[in-house]
């Protein structure tokens, strides 16, 4: 289970945290490479602002990608299976690999453009697929504990960006196209190990019909002494649904006996993506200097951030001891506290030495918060509130909320830092505040229980008095 974990995660969310997080070295390169191009093609200086706006698209167009991977993820889910869907997404990532390598040496930096797009679409079919696959597979004991492998390898994915692109290894002038290109090893490394994997035991069974299939695979991932109480609980989803076809996105929309989980994941997505961590991140630095680190150093600082997201995502793994309801509501009360303090901490930020120290203090523990609830939990909620053949629309679903807030975030972000300043933190204390308080009082705890038991626990919210 723990291999398949990694098999899984290498290929998957550790791609999204790798491309998100590479692109920021590059940048002053990049503004370069642009302007030679446009003057040697056209023999004019690049106007500053087409320079902005071809940045912006570069940066950018990964969401949109991101976006379409989410949309196409569950289709492929169900067409080729979990596992094939994953294997087929790796071709995308070596054909984005190859564009983005080869854009500098031809002087044409649309390629980059198009690799970035593919890369985008590779990470949102890895963000769909890859929790879909191991909640599937993992035992309900331990489903916690593995469906935070999603959120280990994405800050993972993260922090190895982090490393691959200080100045000293491929984030320099000289090796910036091979940082761009370097996501085609976790793909290569993905293709190499999966396949001694099988396939979703779920999916084998319930949406191919494949008993014989189903049963191998599970004594593969439990173990043959184990096996039998999984299936029976397989056996048990597959009599409940009577043969029910996956379903598509539009249909749970119009479905009552999923209209609550689906308001949950839909509001636990946004309140993820909405929650101030990309606030958190754009105000490390200032915050950072204003605690008197030179600007040379900030980088190697910021790499504790990445740290911090990881010892956390591993300390999750606990989840399944605690309950995810009562670490997803912790999380966003610690992240409610420390917006709150970070909001009064940068407000008098000059008048006292030790002031920039807590600043820095919140930033971390802020990060922290967020690793230990939103950034682990809410991917395994998702697999946990729907059956088979509602689960991968789910996922679609949840993706397209995801990518739409992403985008969304970063078009409005810099407007709400203009001109609400520091104050821009109570916007999200209140965003953070609002979806913990929805969380007590619409999830139940869903730890050690199985699908088709919180299919039940749904019920009486669905259909009230009906039920």
């Amino acid at each position: 289970l723990f291999l398949a974990v990694c098999a899984v995660g290498i290929g998957g969310t550790f791609q999204y945290g790798y491309n998100v997080s590479i692109i920021n070295a590059p940048t002053q390169h990049i503004h370069k490479f642009l302007n030679e191009t446009w003057s040697s093609r056209y023999h004019k200086e690049l106007n500053p602002d087409l320079l902005t706006f071809l940045w912006s698209v570069i940066a950018s167009i990964f969401s949109l990608g991101g976006l379409c991977g989410a949309l196409i993820g569950g289709s492929m889910a169900i067409r080729l299976g979990r596992k094939g869907a994953l294997l087929m997404n790796n071709v995308i990532a070596i054909l984005a690999s190859i564009l983005m390598g080869i854009s500098f040496p031809t002087g044409l930096f649309e390629l980059l453009i198009a690799g970035r797009f593919l890369i985008g679409i590779n990470s949102g079919v890895g963000l769909c697929v890859q929790p879909l696959y191991i909640g599937e597979f993992a035992p309900k004991h331990l489903r916690g504990g593995l469906a935070m492998g999603t959120s280990i390898f994405l800050t993972g994915g993260i922090l190895t960006g982090q490393v691959i692109g200080l100045r000293e290894l491929l984030g320099g002038e000289k090796h910036w196209p091979l940082l761009l290109s370097s996501s085609c090893v976790p793909a290569f490394a993905q293709l190499l190990f999966l396949p001694w994997f099988p396939e979703s035991p779920r999916y084998l069974l319930i949406d191919r019909g494949d008993e014989l299939s189903c049963a191998k695979a599970l004594k593969r991932f439990h173990g043959s002494s184990e096996y039998r109480r999984e299936m029976e609980d397989i056996q048990r989803e597959c009599f409940a649904l009577h043969g029910e076809k996956p379903k598509k996105p539009w249909q749970l929309f119009t479905d009552p006996g999923v209209r609550w989980q689906l308001i949950t994941v839909i509001v636990m997505t946004m309140g993820q993506q909405l929650s101030g961590i990309n606030a958190i991140y754009f105000y490390a630095t200032y915050v950072f200097e204003q605690a008197g680190i030179l600007a040379e150093k900030i980088p190697y600082v910021t790499l504790g951030t990445g740290v911090c997201e990881c010892l956390t995502a591993l300390s999750c793994v606990r989840s399944n001891h605690v309950g995810r309801r009562s670490l997803i509501i912790g999380g966003y009360l610690l992240m409610t506290l420390w917006c709150t303090v970070l909001t009064f901490s940068l407000t008098y930020q000059e008048l006292y030495s030790w002031v920039p120290y807590m600043s820095m203090t919140c930033v971390f523990a802020f990060i922290l918060s967020f690793g230990l609830g939103p950034g682990g939990i809410t991917n395994t909620l998702t697999a946990e509130l729907f059956v088979q053949s509602s689960r991968p629309a789910a996922y679609m679903i949840a993706g397209t909320v995801s990518w739409i807030s992403f985008f969304t975030v970063g078009m409005l972000f810099p407007f709400i830092v203009n001109g609400l300043k520091q104050y821009c933190f109570v916007v999200f204390l209140l965003e953070c505040f609002f979806v913990a308080a929805f969380i007590f009082l619409v999830i139940p705890e869903t730890k050690n229980k199985s699908f088709l038991e919180i299919k039940k626990e749904f019920h009486k919210l669905n259909f009230g008095r009906n039920a």
